[in-house]
């Protein structure tokens, strides 16, 4: 049998509930006979004081009163009130408290046994006394004539009898404390049931040690974890997901919808894999409905992202090489077919004139960049630009200096901003064109992107910064609208700001403080 501590919550609450029960309406029950008892005796004073009252009124006992001998007279009389009245003494006594009546006549002419000094005062009293025929309720009278109390009378009820007219009320309240309890009991029973199911039927330390498991796993976990109810409150949230979405302290029973980071998942809705940016983060966003309101998890991409677009200058690079390669076959193929027809000189012409472009091309970008991995990225997207007939030109007059900003945030700012461009230039009519502008204003890296696309309208500016915004209308939206929400993050990271404007297409300027001043000397 297992021990009480062992005992399921469910069980133990139980138990105690019936017990507490059992306690309360045994309280209740001792209290209504306590009640019922007290005002039985109260009834049997009264009932006593009204029929010593009409006695003592009855001119039949006055006058026996002035009789040498009472007692001939008063005894039957006394003894017919009392059968009639189902009382259980009726005594006549002089106001020296001798008894002219007695049901027992063996205490005829003794002294009454009780309180007697108010009645003689000509007052009405109640008590309860233990006399001749053991404890009673009684009341005592006086009789009085022309002023002068001439006598007494006093009427009782035992308290046995009491008790007895008393059991059937007992009985009852017997009946209903039982129903009471049975009724509580049978209510406790479903109440347990259900919470033995809610519970599992697991003990206090079984429950205690799950919470303590499950908030050490809530805790510990890498993925932001967040629970919203069907209004869309918090109900919980763990440190990663309040690191995730700067969240305070008191956010747990506060509205999502009135934190901007959580404002897109108060509407509950299924997400999988979504990508979201808060200030300085690009965060990974599944949400699932459950139990009435919903289960998020957020998973940190901002590294994975920056690497990514590390991984972007780097396969762009290698696009251009792919190209210059496919390219060089093609000139080869030309020089050699000219020197086979035996025009050598052309073919001495047309291969140092390619080699001087694609020379004089990478020594503009060295010679303005000193960041390799922009350079890199540059000299990849001139190439892709021209495999889609985008003609990519760096200004002249570009300038970064090495160590002015974050590599990283470089390739995230250029690279989404060029591509931009050279999508917006081949949706657009010929001629296609792109141009990179970068130079330094002071303690500020200036940056800029023009294209020669439609460009944009001063109501789609500000969206288009928001994650999903596209212009494209392709359907293939999966990755689209990223890019300049990327863009957006990347500058606002670093206090730094964006303007859009209209040339000939759209131009974006990106100013960003200088990281390392010693980069400008």
């Amino acid at each position: 049998m297992l021990r009480g501590r062992e005992w399921s919550l469910a069980r133990q609450l139980f138990v105690l509930q019936i017990a507490v029960i059992t306690v309360v309406v045994a309280a209740g029950l001792g209290a209504a006979i306590f009640q019922a008892r007290h005002a039985a005796a109260d009834n049997a004073q009264a009932r006593a004081l009204s029929i010593a009252r009409a006695v003592a009124a009855t001119p039949e006992v006055r006058d026996a009163l002035s009789l040498p001998r009472p007692t001939t007279v008063l005894q039957p009389y006394a003894e017919q009130v009392r059968h009639e009245t189902g009382t259980d003494f009726v005594v006549v006594m002089s106001p020296a408290g001798i008894r002219y009546s007695h049901p027992d006549t063996t205490q005829i002419g003794r002294r009454f046994l009780g309180h007697t000094a108010a009645a003689l005062r000509g007052e009405s009293i109640t008590e309860t006394y233990t006399g001749t025929l053991g404890p009673s309720e009684r009341a005592v009278v006086p009789i009085t004539v022309g002023g002068t109390v001439r006598g007494l009378v006093a009427v009782g009820i035992v308290e046995s009898a009491v008790d007895r007219g008393l059991q059937g009320q007992l009985r009852t309240l017997a009946v209903a404390g039982v129903l009471a309890l049975a009724v509580a009991g049978a209510g406790t029973w479903l109440v347990n049931r259900r919470l033995r199911r809610q519970t599992h039927d697991l003990g206090p330390r079984e429950l205690s040690r799950m919470y303590e498991y499950y908030d050490a796993v809530l805790h510990a976990v890498h993925e932001g974890l967040l629970l919203l109810d069907r209004t869309g409150r918090v109900q919980l949230v763990n440190d990663e997901a309040r690191r995730l979405l700067d969240l305070p302290a008191d956010a747990v029973g506060q509205r999502a919808d009135g934190f901007p980071t959580l404002a897109l998942l108060a509407d509950g809705e299924q997400r999988v894999d979504e990508i979201h940016l808060t200030g300085d983060r690009v965060l990974v966003v599944n949400q699932r409905p459950a139990g009435g309101g919903s289960v998020v998890t957020l998973r940190d991409h901002t590294d994975l992202q920056a690497l990514t677009g590390e991984l972007d200058s780097v396969r762009g690079f290698a696009e251009s090489l792919r190209s210059a390669a496919h390219e060089a076959a093609n000139r080869l193929h030309t020089v050699v077919s000219l020197i086979g027809l035996g025009r050598v000189t052309e073919a001495q012409e047309f291969a140092t004139g390619e080699l001087a472009l694609t020379q004089q091309l990478a020594d503009r970008v060295v010679e303005s960049v000193d960041e390799p991995v922009l350079v890199a990225l540059l000299l990849g997207k001139v190439a892709q630009a021209h495999e889609r007939g985008v003609e990519l030109v760096l200004d002249p007059e570009a300038q970064v200096p090495l160590g002015v900003a974050d590599p990283r945030d470089l390739v995230t700012i250029v690279g989404n901003l060029i591509d931009n461009a050279v999508d917006a230039a081949v949706a657009a009519p010929p001629p296609r064109r792109a141009e990179v502008g970068a130079w330094l204003d002071g303690d500020e890296l200036v940056l800029q992107v023009a294209d020669s696309g439609s460009g944009l309208d001063a109501d789609q500016v500000e969206e288009a910064f928001a994650r999903g915004w596209s212009t494209k209308s392709d359907e293939r939206l999966i990755g689209r609208g990223l890019g300049l929400a990327l863009v957006g993050q990347a500058v606002h990271r670093h206090g730094g700001r964006i303007d859009v404007s209209h040339d000939a297409g759209a131009v974006f300027t990106v100013r960003l403080p200088v990281r390392d001043r010693a980069a400008l000397r």
